[in-house]
């Protein structure tokens, strides 16, 4: 323990001396080469905007360099992969996308993305914003804010043990630790093995990241409702409009484009979704999602370095258009 505590705290001094040493080293390299003092008028007019051009580069350049290393490299590499053989070196054309196209589970893993994709959105941004609403009308709103917003706080792999948890069975006749069947058999019913129930155990799975995200669509939906003009409201009320169409037809208009930047947001996590599949059914009892099954043909099974990279481009190209809306969307919320 206290070998890692001391190697974290060295890399975090190391990083930022380093990033210190860098900054300014680089803009006093700059002013030497460039100098704006001691020298002619015309000179240092130049010498000033020359220092203009080159100063941003030193601060976004390695940002540059790092997304073109991590990022931009990783994400060529992975197209050119998706068209070669299972070891990512012969050349065999659209033979991967021809397989995930004819390929069962593929085809469930699409469905279960798509069953995702229809409720864990939906239902994050209407509780975000039913609670966002509900909380600012009490004094203990804040405390309940908290409480909701705690679950971002946790891994998904954190998130899914204690799921599992909550969905634990134990054989007929032992005492139930999980509480839902726990409740289940308090009622007189019979304890059910959750998480192995096929189409069902993905609802199960679902509820864990609706969970986790509710709390920040209620964090950002309720900073957009406290953007709205008070006077706006008040007119309403002076109208004769009620709680519910004060809601429908003034609240919600004028929050719209941060509901959807909130769906999108999730919509685009939601694809990417890996984690609470792995840890709670790895797939099985025909729960796979394209993340989890990328990540089957890519490390398990031999390895099929082509296959799992089809898949992979698969995921970006839907994750893609949604992420350029949002972004384009944001930065029209932001007046950009």
């Amino acid at each position: 323990m206290g070998a890692q505590i001391f190697s974290a705290v060295l890399a975090i001094v190391l990083g930022v001396g380093g990033c210190v040493v860098y900054f300014y080293g680089a803009n006093k390299l700059v002013d030497i080469i460039f100098p704006s003092r001691g020298v002619s008028g015309a000179a240092a007019i130049d010498n000033l905007r020359r220092q203009g051009l080159i100063r941003p580069w030193l601060f976004i350049g390695p940002a540059l360099l790092i997304l073109t290393i991590y990022l931009i490299y990783p994400v060529v590499n992975t197209v050119i992969t998706s068209f070669q053989n299972k070891a990512g070196e012969g050349f065999v054309g659209v033979a991967n996308y021809q397989w995930a196209l004819g390929d069962r589970e593929f085809q469930n893993s699409i469905f279960n993305n798509l069953l995702w994709l229809l409720v864990v959105p939906a239902a994050c941004t209407f509780l975000g914003l039913i609670i966002a609403v509900l909380t600012d009308k009490i004094w203990w709103g804040t405390i309940a804010k908290s409480l909701i917003f705690l679950p971002l706080a946790i891994s998904f792999v954190g998130a899914s043990v204690i799921w599992k948890f909550v969905y634990e069975y134990k054989g007929d006749g032992q005492v139930q630790i999980g509480i839902l069947n726990a409740i289940v058999q308090g009622f007189g019913g019979a304890p059910q093995v959750w998480i192995s129930m096929p189409f069902w155990n993905n609802f199960f799975l679902m509820v864990i990241l609706i969970w986790i995200q509710t709390g920040f669509a209620m964090v950002i939906l309720s900073s957009a409702l406290r953007g709205i003009p008070e006077e706006t409201l008040e007119a309403a009320v002076i109208d004769g409009a009620n709680p519910f169409q004060i809601f429908w037809k003034i609240m919600i208009p004028q929050i719209w484009g941060t509901i959807m930047v909130v769906w999108t947001t999730i919509t685009i996590l939601v694809l990417k979704v890996f984690d609470i599949v792995l840890t709670m059914t790895n797939g099985q009892w025909n729960s796979q999602v394209l993340a989890n099954l990328m990540f089957d043909w890519m490390f398990r099974g031999g390895g099929d370095f082509g296959r799992g990279a089809a898949i992979a481009v698969v995921i970006m190209l839907a994750v893609l258009p949604i992420m350029i809306w949002n972004i384009r969307q944001a930065n029209k919320e932001g007046g950009l």
